[in-house]
């Protein structure tokens, strides 16, 4: 396994978003289903990413994008289904977190919610806690955010 560290325009990060995209699609029954959330998943503000690699095959990817001074949010966190469970994931935001401790980064906040049982996991076991929900996901009741002080 290895990885690198990329930025937003690395082609194989697009790909894999494109990925996670058509997952997430999938998972609520449609791209309908989740358009408000579309404006708030572009790659445009994403400066830091991690991408997995097994045998130069892009397997996952996780980055953080600027929030507010100190604090980065995690985005774009996928896997591809063939490599879930052997700890891909674990290994990206552990060195995601890394890479926003060495910028400057103190805190870690990011939005999920209750269909991504996976991912809602390995935030709970990654040391991620859940708040208020901020910013632009303030009304939206089926989003859970979550902080982690780094």
């Amino acid at each position: 396994m290895e990885f690198l560290y990329t930025d937003g325009r690395n082609q194989d990060f697009i790909k894999l978003c494109h990925l996670l995209d058509a997952y997430l699609n999938d998972l609520v029954g449609g791209e309908e289903n989740r358009t408000q959330y579309l404006q708030y998943n572009t790659l445009e503000d994403i400066h830091d990413v991690v991408l997995a690699y097994e045998n130069n095959n892009p397997i996952g990817c996780a980055s953080f994008k600027f929030f507010e001074r100190g604090i980065a949010e995690v985005k774009r966190l996928f896997i591809k289904k063939e490599y879930r469970g052997k700890g891909v994931s674990k290994q990206l935001m552990s060195l995601l977190e890394k890479r926003a401790k060495e910028k400057g980064f103190y805190k870690l906040v990011l939005e999920s919610g209750a269909p991504l049982i996976e991912a809602m996991g390995l935030y709970y076991k990654t040391g991620y806690a859940v708040i208020e929900n901020y910013g632009q996901y303030k009304d939206m009741d089926e989003s859970i955010c979550m902080l982690k002080i780094l």
